[in-house]
């Protein structure tokens, strides 16, 4: 089969809530990569895959061993797998690239193809206003703190992540539903399809799996998530599809443009 389609997911938060739970997502995932590498040209997994990761220079954090072999068996056989950084997950640094064979992207990129143009990334602190939780990802992103966050022993900090990105994820974003033109993620894309005009504008963070026009041309695509939508997208070189897949490896498609 001709390779030509472009797969996008996001936000599996794998480790949310417990281990049973996510090894059933990180199943279901496998599944679905399993599915769409057999006519894939690329993938795009657009952060918050982990619900929590931080790299030391010899440890990882422990579990998902099924996504982790999958992306870089997809990896090995010339697919290329492109790894954004999220909220969640933005302390990785060269295992993906080293180990897995996998780009790491912490900005959004601009990709083209068949003509059509689209700007793809996680979409966390993109837009105006919001500053409070810029000064945290900037913080996260301190070299320096970083260096001291590594000191502390790996038992203490993988217990720390975890409690504060499960408490995270419970009390905001689970339930958080789409609010259109009122979106920063919105105001963002409107801003930026003003001085550069995009197609589609690829994001994940959040959770809700949306197709939403910004004019005859351009739309914003929402991934959704993998904790309650299992949303996806696709292009096939002439449509966007956004996709849910189910247990039993069907699809069905929400919207299409």
């Amino acid at each position: 089969m001709e390779q030509q389609k472009v797969y996008f997911a996001s936000d599996l938060h794998l480790g949310l809530p417990n281990f049973i739970e996510s090894r059933q997502r990180e199943n279901l995932f496998v599944s679905w990569l399993d599915v769409v590498k057999k006519d894939a040209s690329e993938i795009f997994l657009l952060g918050d895959i982990f619900d929590y990761w931080y790299e030391y220079r010899r440890v990882i954090p422990k579990g998902f061993t099924r996504f982790l072999g999958k992306i870089a068996e997809i990896a090995d056989s010339g697919i290329p797998v492109h790894f954004f950084t999220g909220n969640h997950d933005v302390w990785m640094f060269d295992y993906f690239p080293k180990e897995l064979g996998v780009s790491v992207h912490r900005k959004p990129i601009e990709r083209e193809y068949h003509g059509k143009k689209f700007l793809i990334g996680h979409g966390d602190g993109l837009g105006p206003g919001d500053w409070g939780y810029k000064l945290m990802k900037g913080a996260f992103s301190n070299k320096i703190l970083q260096w001291l966050y590594s000191r502390i022993h790996p038992n203490f900090t993988m217990w720390l992540g975890n409690t504060w990105s499960i408490n995270s994820r419970y009390s905001k974003e689970i339930s958080h539903k789409f609010r259109g033109e009122d979106e920063q993620i919105t105001r963002f894309a409107r801003i930026e399809n003003q001085i550069n005009p995009r197609d589609y504008f690829i994001f994940g963070h959040w959770h809700s799996p949306v197709l939403h026009p910004l004019n005859d041309q351009s739309h914003l695509v929402l991934l959704g998530d993998w904790i309650v939508n299992n949303t996806y997208g696709v292009w096939d070189g002439k449509i966007f599809s956004l996709c849910r897949f189910s247990n039993n490896g069907a699809f069905e498609v929400l919207a299409q443009k």
